[in-house]
Parts: structure tokens; C-alpha cells; sequence
């Protein structure tokens, strides 16, 4: 297996460079008009001033504003950084060791980066709080729920790992607060067909064969609340999100299931009420059972009011 060409760029406030590789043909006479139709969304005058400030690189050095097109070469250059609102929440670190990395993500707290969430990321913070630069995720966990996320330490272990979880060889347990409805026989297997579309926020429930499949159990109730905990089988999208609000019994403070209500990305009021507490698992690389467990609560469990903002 040929390996990546290293980047001739540092990291940025814990960010690699991106790289792009030139097209084998093309009708452009630089490497300057093949960028301005490449990143439409970038302004010419832009890509010319990063030209100008040596911000764009190829295996050579920096690429000059006149550089000739060169088929099959890359470069490397630094995205602008969109506007983000800083998330004020701490990540907590349960684990590190030689390989892995194991902490309990904040509510609002993007994984990795991506759209609009790009520093303010459980990936990039830890890269450089930690000083870990090579710091990759293992598996990821939607932004506003909050619990354990496992990151890989060293490049080279990163496969074994990453395979790991997409070969569903690890055992998850989440905890969710939702309504109790007393017709609602549990425990119970909750199964069915959930598709998510490019470009859609929501996934769906639809009919044809299930690919998805999630165990269901009431822990403990009191004051028409109910302490669940959830075991994913499969991993789709809001799968956990979606069998809850399938069942009558939505996660409390949940925005999309089972209406979609616009949020601000500033508002961190009534964080949905999900947590990953439970990883288990045999580790692939030393063969050693392996179990770590969140330090967190879900807020409207322990106070319920201050979760609503009554107080």
C-alpha cells in the first residue's frame, strides 16, 4: 500500500493542512486558474493572496501566483476558519495511555471538524491541550450528546481500532431521560429501517427491511420521568433519537425528533438528554478485555428544574 505523502505544512491550532491533488488533465495554464474553479466558494482574490503570501505549497515549496499547471502534483495550503461561538464546557479526560485516549465529551461539542464547528471540536481541542498532534477519533458521537468518545493516539494504530467499531465489536450503553408512558411494554428490542438523505438534517423511519436495531430499558421512573438505559446493536444515524421518539417517549430536550425546531448555535439551554456511558470491548492490538464507563449525569435526572431553567 503506497503511503500519504506527507504535508510540507505544520499543523494549525491542531488542524492539518488540506491537500489537493491536481487533476492528470485539464484546460488550465496555472496552478492559480485550476484553484479559482476548484474552490468556488473561495474569492479569487483570496486564492491570489495566499499565492502571494507563500499560504500555498507543493512538494517544492511555495506555489508562485504563475506557477505552469503540473498534472497529477499537489499542494497543500491552510482553510480560512469559519466564525464559531466557543462551547463552554470542558472535556474530561478519563483515560490515556501509549494507544488510546478515552474522554467524557460536553453537550454542543462537535467531534471532529466539520461545516461550521471547526476548533470548537473535541478533536482539535484535545490536540492541542494534550500536545498529541497525530490524535485521530476511533469512532464519533453526535454534538449535542455527550458522553465517551475513544481517540486513537498513534497513526499506525488507527486502523485496528477504527475497524473495531465498524465492525460493531464494541458494546455500547447510553442512559436518556424521557417521559414515562405506562403502556409502553419494556424491556423490548426496537428495530427498523432508518434512512438519512444528503443535504436532510432528519433521518427517517421508513418501510422495508430493518437496518437498525436498539434494546430499550426502563431503569427507574419518578414524576412521569424515566431514567433508560439504550443499547445500540447497529449504528445509524439518531438511531437512539429516532426508536425513542418511535416509541411515544422522545429524549427530553431533543430538536429534531420528533419535530424539527431551529436552534441557535449559541443557545445552550436544555442540553438533550444523552449520554454515552458504556465502552467495552477486546483491545485489538493487545487482546486485553477492555471496559471504560462515563463520570457524567444527565442533568434533568439530577435537577430536573435546573435542566428546564426554573431556577
Amino acid at each position: 500500500m503506497r503511503r500519504k505523502l506527507a504535508s510540507p505544512l505544520p499543523q494549525r491550532n491542531g488542524l492539518d493542512p488540506a491537500r489537493l491533488k491536481l487533476p492528470a488533465e485539464g484546460p488550465w495554464a496555472t496552478i492559480r486558474d485550476h484553484l479559482v474553479e476548484r474552490l468556488p466558494m473561495v474569492a479569487p482574490a483570496r486564492i491570489d493572496a495566499m499565492l502571494a503570501g507563500r499560504e500555498i505549497v507543493g512538494l517544492d515549496g511555495p506555489v508562485a501566483p504563475d506557477a505552469p499547471y503540473r498534472p497529477d502534483s499537489f499542494v497543500w495550503f491552510h482553510r480560512d476558519l469559519p466564525d464559531e461561538v466557543p462551547v463552554p464546557f470542558d472535556i474530561r479526560v478519563l483515560h490515556r495511555d501509549d494507544d488510546l485516549v478515552v474522554v467524557d465529551k460536553p453537550h454542543f461539542l462537535a467531534t471532529i471538524p466539520r461545516g461550521r464547528h471547526v476548533l470548537e471540536t473535541a478533536l482539535v481541542r484535545l490536540r492541542r491541550e494534550l500536545d498529541l498532534p497525530a490524535l485521530s477519533p476511533a469512532h464519533r458521537l453526535d454534538r449535542v450528546t455527550a458522553g465517551l468518545v475513544m481517540f486513537v493516539v498513534r497513526r499506525e494504530r488507527r486502523g485496528a481500532y477504527q475497524t473495531m467499531f465498524r465492525d460493531r465489536r464494541v458494546h455500547k450503553e447510553y442512559e436518556a431521560i424521557a417521559p414515562v408512558d405506562p403502556a409502553l411494554d419494556l424491556p423490548r428490542t426496537v428495530r427498523s429501517r432508518i434512512v438519512k438523505e444528503r443535504g436532510i438534517i432528519t433521518a427517517q423511519e421508513v418501510d422495508g427491511p430493518p437496518n437498525s436495531e436498539s434494546r430499550v430499558e426502563l431503569l427507574e421512573e419518578r414524576d412521569g420521568l424515566g431514567r433508560y438505559r439504550l443499547q445500540p446493536r447497529t449504528g445509524r444515524t439518531h438511531q437512539l433519537r429516532l426508536h425513542m421518539s418511535g416509541l411515544g417517549v422522545p429524549i427530553l430536550g431533543d430538536d429534531f425528533y420528533p419535530t424539527l425546531v431551529e436552534t441557535a448555535l449559541d443557545d445552550f439551554r436544555r442540553p438533550l438528554q444523552l449520554l454515552a456511558t458504556t465502552l467495552e470491548f477486546t483491545d485489538p492490538i493487545s487482546g486485553e478485555p477492555r471496559r471504560f464507563e462515563s463520570r457524567a449525569s444527565l442533568l434533568a435526572w439530577t435537577s430536573y428544574a435546573e435542566w428546564a431553567g426554573r431556577v
